[in-house]
């Protein structure tokens, strides 16, 4: 502690030598004195608490200098506003008490929503009135000019909240305007044509990665030139004339290549092209009427994971909206659920939450309109290779792990602090580690089913049942290669593509299979661990790799199957014309493996000019609209096509 408080002291007695030898300080008063500004650089890096009232402060920007800063008073500066407050408020991530006021929830919203918000406004800006500025080939003197007429435009038109904060706004406008200009036209400003020519070709949209914070979320690489080639007429044809490839006929499913975007990147590396991304959900809407019926509307926000991060991403823009980083892990799966919670004015609502979990068997719970990542379970000491929640009970969550169990928690409803209780209701016993879980559409809360690295099985998930523990009720037979049936083979995907057909992978040999859960399952059958033949309806002509982990997803509302292949291309399957005589009890296999309708095509990516090699599709999901496809790749590339 040190205090320099009542000495007349004015900006230039603070001298940054004598300060740069106080790198420990924890506390400082500088009250009572004749400050009008700080000093830039008083290098206290661990300065937690400080006290400026009664000085003549006029600005408290510099105060950023001090990141650790948890208490701050500067009451009786007559030139300072409410907006200073929410300047420093934004500035210091680690701000509790601002002039004796806990100011924790408030920051968190200045940080948070109001960035969120604000970023969105300056990206719309953008998109509606200058976009269409930027002629196909620019220069430099023409990029200045644009910026120059941005700023002012953005800062003049883009208002939000009470216009007792109007300076606060138009401050974190000219930001975020600054930051998204320097990542979205930074790029291009290239005076070599020759590099210009090519990054013309270069279909990749590099995705700057935002830190902790949600502050440095919107750096997102928007090409204005190749997006606008993409609206003219040739540029679409030739697009799709790629996408479409083998199947000019089926123009029922042609679509566009969006955006590709690079933002799993370990340490943010731009040379990253090994970090392999595995999971990937469209995030719910919370209208809840149209979440009853998946065709009214449709989200376009998707969570991907992959490597230490997990990003939020709008499908429409290709804008990164958020990011989630741990350091030491390696996530793999990420699941939505939507809780009734009660946040401010008591009142209740509901909310998004997210659940991510990978190598360290942790399940790291995210409150994704915060932006707080509120909470953890240490479900498993091994890796966790799947989650899923329920969809009749919000709470329940169930993890996979290579432990060879898969457990059911309940994960609580957070309170206004963020307090929760998770519990552990279930352990499923399984022989062999699980990939892929689902639930029983037509009884979720009595059957699970799991794809394994040995089989396929299910298990009764019933709660009423007393025991905790429990093994698997059946295994499911499948043809091996000579067409004998065999239990034993990975099951490495696995979906229903409506109440009653699974469609699901044996990665040897590469082959989708669609069969009758009801007409396998037979219910009435007793005891535990009994072996049945899956009633096999017909087979899917997919690729002839015999690549693992390649898996497969549904989109039931529109009766498709999709799954990706070693050569990046993603297989998509109509079965619409099947789905009827499938649901007759009668249904007898279809002789022939079903065709994709459309096998759509990597498009050439260059990156500094390199070709990828070896691309896999690890995943690929479709929004309940199909409106958007997303797929993961094993090279950190996440492609967003738009249905055309």
């Amino acid at each position: 502690s040190f205090s320099l408080s009542k000495l007349q002291l004015k900006t230039g007695d603070l001298d940054p030598r004598l300060f740069s030898r106080l790198r420990h300080l924890q506390k400082l008063d500088l009250s009572d004195n004749l400050l009008d500004k700080f000093p830039n650089s008083l290098t206290l890096p661990d300065l937690r608490v400080l006290n400026c009232n009664n000085n003549q402060l006029e600005d408290v920007t510099a105060l950023k200098q001090f990141p650790l800063l948890e208490e701050l008073t500067y009451e009786n500066n007559v030139y300072l506003t409410l907006n200073d407050d929410y300047k420093v408020m934004f500035l210091l991530q680690n701000l509790r008490l601002l002039n004796g006021k806990d100011i924790t929830k408030l920051a968190n919203h200045v940080r948070r929503v109001n960035s969120r918000k604000l970023t969105s406004k300056v990206t719309a800006h953008w998109e509606k009135f200058f976009r269409d500025q930027l002629p196909e080939k620019y220069t430099a003197e023409q990029v200045k000019s644009i910026k120059k007429k941005f700023l002012k435009s953005v800062q003049t038109n883009v208002v939000y909240g009470p216009s007792s904060l109007s300076e606060f706004t138009r401050w974190r406008v000219k930001m975020i305007a600054e930051e998204f200009l320097s990542y979205s036209l930074g790029l291009e400003l290239n005076t070599d044509t020759e590099t210009e020519e090519k990054m013309d070709e270069d279909e990749e949209e590099s995705t700057e990665s935002p830190k902790e914070d949600a502050e440095d979320v919107s750096k997102v690489v928007v090409t204005p030139r190749k997006r606008k080639r993409n609206r003219s007429k040739s540029g679409s044809r030739k697009k799709r004339s790629k996408s479409q490839a083998n199947t000019e006929k089926e123009a029922d499913v042609s679509a566009e290549p969006l955006h590709f975007l690079q933002c799993h990147s370990k340490g943010n590396s731009r040379e990253d092209f090994k970090t392999q991304l595995w999971s990937c959900v469209f995030e719910p809407l919370l209208d809840c009427g149209a979440r009853k019926d998946p065709i009214v509307s449709s989200s376009r926000t998707v969570a991907t994971c992959g490597g230490e991060s997990v990003c939020l991403i709008d499908c429409e823009t290709g804008v990164v909206l958020k990011k989630y980083k741990v350091a030491t892990e390696e996530f793999f799966s990420v699941a939505w659920t939507t809780l009734p919670m009660v946040i401010s004015d008591s009142r209740k609502k509901s909310h998004n939450i997210l659940a991510a979990a990978g190598r360290r068997g942790i399940v790291k719970l995210i409150h994704v309109a915060a932006d707080f990542c509120y909470g953890e379970i240490k479900a498993h000491k091994k890796p966790i290779a799947t989650v899923c929640f329920s969809p009749t009970q919000e709470t329940h969550l169930f993890t996979a792990s290579y432990d060879k169990r898969i457990a059911l928690w309940d994960i609580g409803i957070p309170d206004c602090d963020y307090n929760f209780k998770a519990s552990q209701l279930l352990v499923l016993e399984s022989f062999s580690v699980p990939l892929r879980i689902a639930l029983v559409p037509t009884c979720p809360e009595q059957y699970l089913l799991a794809g394994c690295e040995e089989g396929c099985f299910t298990w009764n998930i019933k709660l009423e049942k007393e025991q905790k523990n429990r093994p698997f009720e059946v295994t499911f037979q499948f043809p091996d290669e000579e067409g004998e049936m065999t239990t034993s083979h990975r099951v490495d995907g696995l979906a229903f593509l409506n109440d009653d057909v699974v469609a699901s992978k044996s990665s040897k040999p590469g082959c989708i299979y669609l069969w009758s859960w009801s007409r396998s399952f037979d219910t009435k059958g007793k005891g535990c661990q009994r072996t049945v033949s899956a009633v096999i309806l017909a087979e899917l002509e997919w690729s002839t790799t015999d690549l693992s982990y390649l898996t497969l997803s549904t989109c039931p509302a529109k009766e498709h199957v999709f799954c990706g292949d070693e050569k990046g291309s993603v297989w998509i399957y109509n079965l619409s014309n099947y789905t009827t005589a499938w649901s007759s009890a009668k249904a007898k296999r279809s002789d022939k493996r079903i065709p994709p309708t459309q096998i759509l095509k990597w498009p050439e990516l260059q990156s500094n000019g390199d070709h990828l090699s070896e691309i896999l599709i690890n995943n690929v999901i479709t929004d309940p609209t199909f409106t958007y496809l997303v797929a993961l790749t094993s090279v950190n590339i996440t492609a967003i096509w738009k249905k055309s």
